[in-house]
């Protein structure tokens, strides 16, 4: 499957949710992607996977704020606020492991997420990807003694888990030729789903769109358009992608239940485009809008995140919200460390 990257120009178009490309630098954009994708996840922390907007009423009375810490039995329980959920767990293996060789290679992310995910000293959540991830490397050890693995041999999974974590591979390569197949490589390593790699594609030109200044709404439009190639889940994003873009008169809570709660990207990816584009101008807000919508609202933050980020730098991310990470101190080496490989 061939995918045709749209011409992202510098062009700054304006529309009423999605302002054009601001003032921020493309270093600020770019670390806005990063930054904001793990502000987005680390946010959501105590309240991920809660369904029901009433109980999540009812056990913060004055909303929820953001950095929660998760009560016991919660899948995230032993956490505290500021840590990442599983998904920026992987996230910053994966920054880490792109901020060193300046590029995404499968093998040092496949190896690295490998190491902490299969330890026993982790205590984080494996989700389905992660499970399967590991089953498939085991099975390889065992059937192919000797033998290197190719981390490409992912779960059979369609859920955010690469998408949660994206943000360093698509700055590193945002200009490469070869961005996608570097996308599709990296969805491959815990994913190797054909809906996966499609959303994430997406995702990635999204990004891509948001570095060259584009408005978000133009950006979401082009990557969406930009699928049309594959015959397969092409028409798919593109009309959820246009559904969540005209669903802008509803409440966040609202269209995210008409989309979908749930981690499948079919339902997650139009729920967290509807929200980044029905708060494009405030980063906390949009944030806070599709934590309130329940469900997996920790992956549809790191995408919301992600994207305004890139869309208003890294200035537009409060920097309260930044400082209350517990990993600030690397994700800042690793981040300027990655961003300085990159010429102006």
């Amino acid at each position: 499957m061939n995918v045709v990257e749209p011409a992202y120009g510098i062009a700054r178009v304006s529309d009423r949710h999605g302002h054009g490309g601001g003032k921020a630098s493309l270093r600020d954009r770019l670390r806005g992607a990063i930054w904001g994708q793990l502000v987005g996840d680390a946010a959501c922390l105590g309240i991920h996977w809660i369904y029901d907007p009433a109980e999540l009423d009812r056990a913060y009375p004055g909303g929820v704020a953001g950095f929660e810490a998760p009560g016991k039995g919660h899948y995230h329980f032993g956490k505290v606020p500021g840590d990442q959920t599983h998904y920026g767990d992987a996230a910053l293996v994966m920054l880490h492991s792109v901020a060193e060789l300046g590029r995404f290679e499968a093998t040092d992310f496949g190896s690295r997420f490998i190491e902490l995910t299969g330890s026993t000293a982790y205590t984080g959540y494996r989700d389905n990807a992660t499970r399967k991830t590991l089953e498939n490397y085991q099975r390889f050890l065992a059937d192919h003694p000797g033998e290197a693995f190719g981390f490409q041999e992912g779960a059979d999974d369609d859920q955010p888990a690469t998408a949660t974590r994206l943000a360093p591979v698509a700055v590193a390569h945002y200009r490469d030729a070869g961005l996608l197949e570097a996308v599709t490589a990296a969805t491959r390593v815990c994913q190797n789903n054909g809906r996966a790699v499609a959303y994430v594609k997406c995702h990635a030109l999204v990004l891509k769109g948001l570095f060259g200044g584009l408005d978000l709404g133009t950006a979401l439009r082009r990557a969406a358009e930009a699928l049309s190639a594959d015959v397969r889940y092409g028409s798919e994003i593109r009309r959820k992608v246009r559904e969540a873009l005209e669903s802008v008169h509803y409440s966040v809570t609202t269209a995210t239940k008409r989309f979908g709660q749930s981690c499948p990207l079919i339902h997650s990816f139009p729920s967290a485009v509807h929200a980044a584009f029905k708060h494009a101008d405030d980063f906390a807000s949009a944030v806070l809008a599709t934590a309130r919508a329940g469900g997996d609202s920790a992956g549809r933050a790191a995408l919301v995140g992600s994207w305004l980020g890139a869309s208003l730098g890294v200035a537009g991310i409060p920097e309260e919200w930044r400082r209350r990470l517990t990993a600030f101190d690397a994700i800042e080496q690793d981040v300027e460390r990655l961003v300085r490989r990159l010429e102006p």
